[in-house]
């Protein structure tokens, strides 16, 4: 079979799969009163299921299961790995979403999902000594996993840009392959068009108005993929382009996540309060209050990723590292422009933020 027919076939089996599921997850977390109810920091109005991040999960690994069980790619260590690690996440976050946990349980356990990766890889010394490169990964992933569960906050917001960022890291996979790396390549494409064509099929669920939500078990496991997919971007490029100044392309790909992070800690931190509960003050919620319509929010959060996306593999396509360095310097400014304008747009602040 065509390479091409293949993995397109496998984004919309894998599109098929959870569109078809999860109206029997909804019905299901509807019965077991799985549940996520209306409260001062978020922004529904009405009590609405929660798992579907296991709809996501189940049709990814399905889906997967099924390349590997039909010989079209063998089940090796970094699959076993990858899927045994966001089963690991999909998990902590279920239980997180149905009873609580504490935040350093979660910690825990994002450790976790991130070391079974990292150890399924043999990434242990990807960015020099194992003391330096295992710190530095584990961070990167921790810090993506709650960088996606905080932008979590409005309907489709995530499903959507994590969905455009798994078509970019299909072209970035794409892109590289060679005679070398077709083994390294084939895996990136097949993970990655397989959780493309799960969240967009989940997305007609999740978009406003929602039908069921992710739950921290969804958007930590698409933090979960998104960062694992930039390391394993990352090193391919490296070896590629056989310069370690390409790391810088996955933190270009992935620097709206980052930005609003960052944004919020910056704000929460200026301002006294605690980065750790939540609240609407996150740069959805800012372009919400500003265009008064959640659906445009996520249109334009999709748009500024679409941009994001192109703008990055044409980077890596040109093969430029001046225009490489030029990029990262400008996505920074531009961030920071969007960041104070994001600034002096009011927004709600729950009182159980207020004076901490």
């Amino acid at each position: 079979m065509n390479i091409i027919y293949l993995f397109l076939s496998l984004f919309i089996l894998s599109f098929l799969a959870v569109y078809t599921i999860t109206p029997q997850i909804i019905a299901f977390a509807n019965r077991k009163n799985f549940l996520d109810n209306p409260s001062a920091r978020k922004v529904h109005k009405k009590a609405t299921p929660l798992l579907g991040g296991l709809a996501v999960f189940i049709g990814f690994f399905i889906l997967t299961l099924y390349v590997v069980i039909t010989n079209l790619h063998t089940f090796e260590m970094p699959i076993i790995g990858y899927l045994l690690g966001g089963m690991v996440i999909v998990i902590v976050g279920i239980i997180d979403d149905k009873y609580g946990m504490s935040p350093g349980v979660k910690l825990i356990g994002q450790i976790i999902s991130c070391l079974i990766f990292v150890s399924s890889n043999n990434l242990f010394t990807l960015l020099g000594p194992i003391y330096i490169s295992l710190p530095i990964i584990t961070l990167w992933m921790v810090g993506l996993m709650n960088a996606l569960n905080f932008l979590d906050n409005m309907d489709g917001i995530i499903t959507g840009l994590s969905g455009i960022l798994a078509l970019g890291f299909y072209a970035f996979s794409f892109i590289s392959k060679n005679h070398e790396l077709v083994i390294q390549s084939n895996l990136m494409s097949l993970l990655s068009l397989t959780f493309a064509g799960a969240v967009f099929g989940f997305l007609p669920y999740n978009f406003h108005p929602a039908k069921i939500f992710l739950g921290d078990a969804g958007s930590m496991f698409i933090g979960y993929f998104l960062s694992s997919m930039g390391i394993l971007a990352g090193r391919l490029a490296v070896i590629r382009m056989e310069n370690d100044l390409y790391y810088l392309l996955p933190v270009l790909l992935l620097s709206y996540a980052i930005f609003d992070i960052s944004l919020v800690s910056f704000i929460r931190k200026r301002d006294g309060r605690k980065l750790s509960q939540g609240g609407k003050d996150h740069s959805t919620h800012r372009i919400g209050n500003a265009m008064k319509s959640p659906k445009v929010t996520a249109i334009i959060v999709y748009l500024i990723n679409i941009i994001i996306v192109l703008i990055t593999i044409l980077i890596f396509k040109m093969q430029s590292e001046i225009l490489l360095i030029i990029a990262t310097a400008l996505f920074a400014v531009l961030f920071l422009f969007f960041g104070r304008k994001l600034d002096e747009i009011p927004v709600i602040i729950p009182s159980n933020q207020k004076d901490k």
